[in-house]
């Protein structure tokens, strides 16, 4: 496999196997030399065969292994010739970020961090299989997925000035709970308001640094300003909707699927019945992560209303594994396409984007561009992506030395599982800033503002 250097940080795979478009990684010199990185590479080779594929398959600077399609994986099929792929989306649908401000500096609150995160901690259910009070039935759970944030609003989860500050106001209209499975809808009707575990985070952050002064006092960001972020998505439910369609897919579209480089990368024409109930029941399992992630914003809204007496602004919620529907121009021709984005981030003109970092390192608030349009379909990256497996990490690095670490960057951190400090240690991810560089030295995203973490909540 050839691999082409189009410009310092765009990298290009022209032919190979049965590619239909190019293959494009957005990246350094140093990291296309890697070997974890070409096999990331492949799957985005794999992914340029699909049917009805356009303009190319882009692999954004954090981009490793996943299921099917790498993380920080983008391609668009046309929608009327093309397919739409659970490989293509990730199992957690939505996963995604969500910032949250206050009027508050540092120094107000560095004596009460601990309080803080006790109160997170207690109020939110974090970890593997964690569950709520709520007792919701199979009726109200149908208006969740349907109705998104705007169920959480009506219910007292939020301030109606939230939708504004959420992408597609929390609520994708394309959804509909009746192609949902019942045991996705079980899955989900306990975990509603949970953070779970992995790479999920809450964290209470500072604004290090403002590189774009006006920017970002419009957004209402200053130096030394507290803020926090939320990393989270579906849940059980979004990974049962998941499972469910590529069952469907692998029982009723077994002639379409033969010829597929990946059986993970299984698929469903756009247009076709089974496309159009993935696509439905992906959607609604989207607007629960919304939800999902509205009620553990509100409830720490209220914890800062209680300990400090001010009120929190939604800066902006936005989703990093999905499948949306959007027109775009496609040589010279405005063309409605079905854009999977795993793994990576909308970046439209004077778009906010979040990327966060790993526990311990940095985050970043960025604007989309005009440029971004014209390369990988108005994207960007999602965050810093591994460079170390779960296991790997076990082995090389140790639970003591994790919480050093942390202690010497002054960042107080509550967790469920000694694993999962291991596991998502700063050490197991690229470096953040590196990351984000190559967004900006690329055009696709500009920076507003740097955070860094002072508390930390994991499952």
């Amino acid at each position: 496999m050839d691999i082409i250097r189009e410009n310092k940080y765009m990298w290009k795979v022209e032919k190979f196997k049965n590619m239909k478009v190019p293959v494009y990684v957005l990246t350094d010199s140093q990291t296309i030399r890697s070997q974890e990185y070409h096999e990331a590479i492949m799957q985005l080779v794999n992914v340029a065969t699909l049917p009805g594929i356009v303009k190319g398959s882009f692999g954004m600077p954090d981009i490793h292994w996943g299921y099917g399609f790498p993380i920080g994986g983008v391609a668009a099929f046309d929608a009327d010739s093309g397919i739409i792929s659970p490989g293509g989306v990730g199992f957690d649908i939505n996963c995604g970020v969500r910032i949250m401000t206050t009027s508050l500096e540092f120094s107000e609150i560095k004596d009460y961090i601990d309080e803080i995160l006790t109160r997170v901690y207690n109020e939110i259910p974090v970890g593997v299989g964690s569950r709520t009070n709520f007792k919701l039935s199979v009726k109200e759970m149908k208006k969740i997925l349907n109705n998104g944030v705007y169920w959480a609003i009506n219910n007292n989860y939020g301030l109606a000035e939230d939708l504004y500050n959420i992408e597609d106001s929390g609520k994708i209209k394309y959804a509909d709970a009746d192609f949902v499975s019942d045991e996705a809808i079980k899955r989900g009707a306990d975990e509603l308001g949970t953070l779970g575990s992995g790479n999920h985070f809450i964290e209470i952050q500072i604004v290090e640094k403002v590189f774009e002064k006006e920017n970002a006092e419009r957004y209402g960001l200053f130096e030394g300003q507290i803020v926090y972020m939320i990393h989270s998505g579906s849940r059980g439910l979004g990974h049962q909707v998941a499972t469910d369609y590529i069952k469907i897919f692998r029982d009723n579209l077994k002639d379409w699927n033969k010829k597929i480089p990946d059986k993970q990368l299984i698929n469903a024409p756009f247009k076709s019945k089974y496309g159009q109930e993935y696509f439905s029941a992906m959607n609604a399992a989207a607007n629960f992560a919304f939800v999902n992630r509205q009620i553990m914003g509100h409830k720490i809204r209220n914890i800062f209303k209680d300990l400090f007496d001010v009120e929190s602004k939604l800066l902006y919620d936005i989703t990093h594994n999905i499948a949306k529907l959007e027109k775009h121009n496609v040589d010279g021709e405005e063309k409605e396409l079905i854009v999977h984005r795993k793994g990576a981030t909308r970046a439209f003109p004077d778009q906010i984007v979040l990327i966060p970092g790993s526990m311990g390192s940095s985050s970043y608030i960025l604007l989309g561009t005009e440029k971004s349009m014209s390369i990988a379909f108005g994207s960007s990256a999602h965050g810093a992506g591994r460079v170390l497996g779960r296991r790997q990490a076990k082995r090389r690095l140790n639970y003591k030395n994790v919480l050093n670490s942390m202690k010497e960057k002054k960042i107080k951190i509550i967790s469920k599982s000694k694993n999962t400090i291991i596991e998502e240690a700063p050490e197991v991810y690229k470096d953040v800033d590196s990351v984000v560089d190559i967004i900006e030295k690329i055009g696709i995203s500009r920076k507003i503002a740097k955070l860094t973490p002072v508390g930390v909540v994991k499952g």
